[in-house]
């Protein structure tokens, strides 16, 4: 297996040399860069398979860069961004970034997410996409055929119960389910006093599949209306 080139850049040294450890550590050759010049530079002089970027530093912002790099390059790119500036995370989204990590940061949340992104690029493209008998948004991948859920490629040790609700949302990506629908089409039953037993399977669900179970990224309740998974 070929050694990826990670790019890591932001402003702060010490934040650089921590990341490059942690990375390092995993088998990745880590490049540095301490502004978005220095950024487009190595990007275009050598060959990166993702990008961890900084918002705010000087001579040329990461938002900015991130813009500049999405004309002429197609690789996975990571935001960094101070915790709780969710501004930044929109702007870098829209901008062209694939996620997002706040600092300061947990070292195997940043891991998880860079072995993600590389997979969802190297692996399986870098779009969503849907055959006959495999769905896929971001880093989950239902086989149809199999009946089976994986994460980053591993496979998730779902129950049946819960393997048929990931089944029906993995298939209707973005669409709000109301917790009686959900129960109606997994318990072949009417639905009476479905939210709590709903929820519970989600809750569980959730503990599997995300990164975050606290935060979500994929399996998002709308409160007053339902559940989804949310398109990636």
């Amino acid at each position: 297996m070929n050694k990826k080139t990670i790019l890591v850049v932001d402003d702060d040294h010490e934040i650089v040399r921590a990341i490059t450890i942690t990375l390092e550590r995993e088998g990745y050759h880590v490049l540095n860069a301490y502004d978005g010049l220095q950024a487009l530079d190595c990007v275009t002089s050598r060959e990166v398979h993702l990008i961890i970027i900084d918002v705010m530093m000087p001579k040329l912002d990461g938002l900015s860069a991130v813009m500049k790099i999405r004309e002429k390059k197609n690789l996975p790119i990571i935001i960094l961004s101070a915790k709780g500036e969710d501004s930044d995370k929109i702007l870098g989204l829209s901008m062209g970034a694939d996620d997002y990590i706040s600092k300061p940061f947990n070292p195997i949340e940043l891991v998880a997410r860079v072995k993600s992104q590389l997979r969802r690029y190297t692996d399986l493209g870098d779009i969503n996409t849907r055959s006959d008998n495999v769905i896929v948004n971001g880093r989950l991948t239902f086989k149809l055929d199999e009946h089976v859920l994986y994460a980053d490629g591993e496979p998730v040790k779902l129950t049946a119960t819960e393997t048929k609700i990931v089944e029906l949302l993995m298939k209707h990506p973005g669409r709000i389910f109301p917790a009686e629908e959900i129960y109606s089409r997994i318990w072949n039953e009417p639905a009476y006093s479905a939210e709590n037993t709903v929820m519970v399977h989600i809750r569980r669900i959730r503990e599997k599949i995300e990164l975050n179970p606290s935060e979500p990224e994929y399996l998002k309740v709308v409160w007053g209306i339902g559940y989804e998974i949310e398109k990636h």
